[in-house]
């Protein structure tokens, strides 16, 4: 069996960065930009007011009375000279008029006769944002590689930008094998279980920054496996649940064979989801799942996640992971490594762990109660208080 970290390198060895497309700016929050933004103009485009109050020549003041001459709201051009000993009223943004150098606040004034009294001193070239100050035109304001958030999808706006190149989303065909399968909305029955596989997959797909694409269910049949396996190549990968361990009608391996695939391993030395596949099909990756909803979930995790992320552009493919202390007692008796599902939750700073109950493979309430995992080395046991790496899925408890 290949480990869980020699699985992920070999994983992400095999999968490639996709093109960038241009998109709107608001469809590409949460999405990679795959090119380098530069200011085409500084910003401030020129220098204006930070308050609202007076424009002054900070050196002509003389004594502390100003005349007033005119008014200047933000969006004004603002062309006019300000002859020495005079002032205009500002507001907040509105460019500062030839001859000004500073501006007063309005609580730092009182009103005398045509004009203003300053209540104390003024700086020179105070409350004036000046003219490329933030950013020179010809800076490099965004780097490739940079994840958009609402912060630089303003910044875009700001130097002129409607869209943006970001790497494209990946079309992941998801498909569930088994003749016990129903489909989503059905009932119940004896032998027979809802497919919940196929949406769960949907889901983690759409959080990781793909586009599901639902080939519904292949039954224990080796030509309509074969089928729909082909159907799934017209995506960027697939990910299949079921069929791929040693029972006498799991036919995804031989299927993936039997079309010239290349299997790169079969086993993972863990627990949930040891019969996990991955493999290469016409050059497109397949991920092939066990079919317990737990199994299936924890591999799309670990493996199916970070090549989603590899291919949009992402620098950080892995979850963060934190120190945290448990407050159970927890052991791995077993032989392989255990990923247990857990809370994990933040009080006064520091960081705690329990699982989150039973860990069996068939049961998603192990993943509905929590928001991490721990990795569990066989032969661990673990006191309460004892320190271990928590990796974060979702927000932290408190």
């Amino acid at each position: 069996m290949i480990s869980i970290e020699q699985a992920q390198v070999l994983i992400l060895h095999h999968v490639n960065l996709l093109l960038s497309e241009e998109t709107p700016l608001l469809q590409g929050v949460r999405r990679v930009i795959g090119e380098d933004v530069y200011a085409p103009w500084d910003i401030p485009f020129c220098d204006n007011s930070a308050m609202d109050g007076y424009a002054f020549s900070h050196a002509a003041i003389q004594g502390d009375y100003l005349k007033v001459t005119g008014f200047l709201p933000a969006g004004a051009e603002g062309n006019l000279p300000v002859a020495a000993g005079e002032a205009v009223k500002i507001m907040t943004g509105a460019p500062i008029p030839p001859g000004c150098d500073t501006v007063v606040p309005i609580e730092d004034v009182e009103a005398a006769g045509q004009g203003i009294r300053l209540k104390r001193d003024v700086k020179a070239g105070s409350h004036v944002r000046k003219q490329g100050e933030e950013i020179k035109a010809g800076e490099r304001v965004i780097a490739a590689g940079t994840l958009l958030r609402a912060q630089e999808i303003g910044m875009l706006v700001s130097l002129g930008r409607i869209s943006a190149a970001v790497y494209r989303k990946p079309d992941v065909a998801i498909l569930a094998t088994g003749d016990e399968l129903l489909a989503e909305g059905s009932t119940p029955l004896p032998g027979k279980i809802i497919n919940s596989n196929s949406h769960s997959i949907a889901a983690q797909v759409l959080e990781a920054g793909g586009n599901p694409v639902m080939l519904g269910i292949a039954g224990d049949d080796m030509s309509v496996t074969r089928a729909k396996v082909m159907a799934g190549l017209q995506a960027d990968f697939l990910v299949t649940s079921g069929g791929v361990s040693v029972g006498d009608r799991d036919y995804v391996k031989e299927v993936i064979l039997s079309l010239g695939g290349d299997i790169k391993f079969s086993k993972v030395n863990m627990k949930p989801g040891k019969p996990f596949t991955f493999a290469l099909l016409n050059g497109k990756p397949i991920f092939a799942l066990p079919g317990n909803p737990v199994s299936a979930m924890a591999g799309f995790e670990l493996f199916v996640r970070p090549a989603v992320l590899k291919m949009t552009g992402h620098a950080h493919v892995f979850r963060p992971v934190v120190k945290a202390a448990m407050t159970e007692t927890l052991h791995n008796e077993g032989g392989r490594p255990h990923i247990v599902f857990a809370r994990i939750m933040l009080r006064e700073g520091k960081y705690f762990a329990s699982s989150t109950g039973s860990q069996s493979s068939s049961r998603l309430s192990t993943m509905t109660a929590g928001n991490g995992f721990l990795k569990l080395e066989p032969g661990t046991c673990l006191a309460p208080g004892d320190e271990v790496a928590a990796t974060l899925m979702n927000r932290v408890l408190e």
